[in-house]
């Protein structure tokens, strides 16, 4: 069994780590910690988790707890991530963060964008991009993953086939995506109760949302997001739209260029029909679609997933399965949670 400690288990990210675990039959949970609620039974603030964890209890986190472990996720903050990641890699067999700590490259993008300076550049360059579609073969064995963004996830995956083959151009991009609530994260806020989010849909983050430099890393395109806030519990929509470089496709053409390159893939869903967040609830898939409008010039690719699952706690799971050799779909859903 692969020995797995959650570090910010009571979050809504560690939350979803505690069910994709209990459902995933090569691994055991031995630590959980959740510093804001250490002593807290997890089946108390999550009832969901009763039947798996009866008697869980949310710890304070020591990294002494976690030594020798196989894997150990972290789902807290990037500051915090930043901290704690240099007390358990290379004392753990894999760390994998959840957070932003390590996913740019460039150091000096931490400042602008998230507001702290990154202090750990050797540990940044060992960090391997937790997205197995894209970065399979370098995620095998390896000893510290930083998983996307959620946004991330969803914009990339549309975009990389079609920017990568030259189809689209690497200029000019849109990405205009929504995301439940859960995105914001367990924490009480005005912006997430639900009488500022029940009937509203509103933009936020214009032209400066910290994912941004990370789509543009994934894809190799320069990229103008918005992201919106959608007054539901879990998922993201992400229309995108870029121009044909060159000869114009055919909608036909982009569906099959889309489909191609990810043949191979098991969570990757790419069909004439339109995404839809709640056909992907639960799953660690992503449904994926693309137009070719003669009208305006556009390709409009469109891409569907579950922020906290494949956007967040699933698509961590699956890269530790690649990381570890195990069979990567091992703990994760293909079949969404209908109606």
């Amino acid at each position: 069994m692969v020995k797995v400690g959650i570090v910010g288990a009571s979050g809504y990210t560690g939350a979803e780590l505690l069910r994709l675990c209990a459902q995933h039959p090569q691994v055991e949970v031995v630590v959980a910690t959740g510093d804001s609620q250490a002593g807290t039974l997890a089946s108390v603030l999550y009832p969901s988790l009763a039947g798996a964890y009866p008697n869980l209890v949310f710890d304070e986190f020591s990294a002494e707890r976690f030594a020798g472990l196989d894997v150990v996720f972290l789902g807290v903050p990037h500051e915090a991530a930043l901290e704690i990641a240099p007390q358990l890699v290379d004392k753990v067999g894999c760390v994998i963060d959840l957070s932003a700590a390590y996913r740019l490259k460039d150091s000096s993008l931490y400042p602008t964008w998230y507001g702290f300076e990154h202090t750990q550049p050797e540990l940044l360059q060992r960090a391997v991009y937790g997205l197995p579609e894209l970065y399979r073969s370098e995620l095998v064995g390896a000893r510290l993953i930083a998983t996307p963004g959620c946004y991330v996830t969803a914009a990339s995956l549309a975009l990389t086939p079609l920017v990568k083959s030259g189809i689209v151009a690497a200029e000019g991009i849109i990405v205009d995506a929504a995301s439940g609530v859960s995105g914001a994260g367990r924490a009480l806020k005005h912006t997430s109760l639900f009488s500022t989010v029940d009937e509203d849909f509103t933009a936020y983050g214009l032209l400066d949302h910290r994912h941004t430099p990370e789509i543009e890393q994934v894809t190799g395109a320069q990229v103008l997001f918005t992201p919106h806030l959608a007054p539901m519990n879990r998922g993201i929509l992400a229309t995108c739209y870029a121009r044909p470089n060159g000869a114009a496709p055919t909608t036909a053409s982009l569906l099959a260029a889309i489909a191609t390159f990810y043949r191979n893939e098991p969570f990757m869903v790419v069909r004439p029909q339109v995404p839809s967040t709640k056909a992907t609830l639960g799953t660690n898939c992503v449904h994926i679609t693309a137009r070719y409008d003669e009208r305006t010039g556009y390709v409009m690719v469109l891409a569907a997933l579950d922020n906290i699952a494949k956007g967040a706690s699933g698509g961590a799971v699956q890269a530790m399965n690649v990381a570890l050799g195990i069979e990567e779909t091992l703990g994760l859903n293909s079949v969404g949670v209908y109606p």
